[in-house]
């Protein structure tokens, strides 16, 4: 028989990454929305790279984004971000389609 420790343990083994595949920017996973001295800012996080559990214990989990900003001129730049960084200064949107 197994303890609650152990039970805890297997589900968590079994917690799928269901953000690992790498999504077109037009069909992100989240969008988050921040508005910061210099502008709107948009970020649509396009795969994680752990699952949830992991993430939540690690500061320094990344998230692979495609990123508009008033600096990127009404394009959007592509690369990993820190997911504590977006989170601190956004608010994720639903997506609408």
């Amino acid at each position: 028989m197994m303890n609650l420790l152990q039970i805890e343990g297997e589900l968590m083994n079994k917690e799928k990454n269901l953000m690992g595949k790498t999504r077109p920017v037009e069909n992100p996973y989240e969008i988050w929305v921040g508005e910061l001295p210099d502008g709107i800012w948009t970020w649509r996080v396009l795969k994680k790279w752990q699952k949830p559990s992991k993430e939540r214990e690690n500061p320094y989990a990344r998230w692979f984004c495609a990123v508009k900003s008033p600096n990127t001129y009404g394009s959007w730049e592509y690369g990993d971000t820190y997911a504590r960084d977006v989170q601190s200064v956004a608010i994720k949107m639903d997506i609408p389609f």
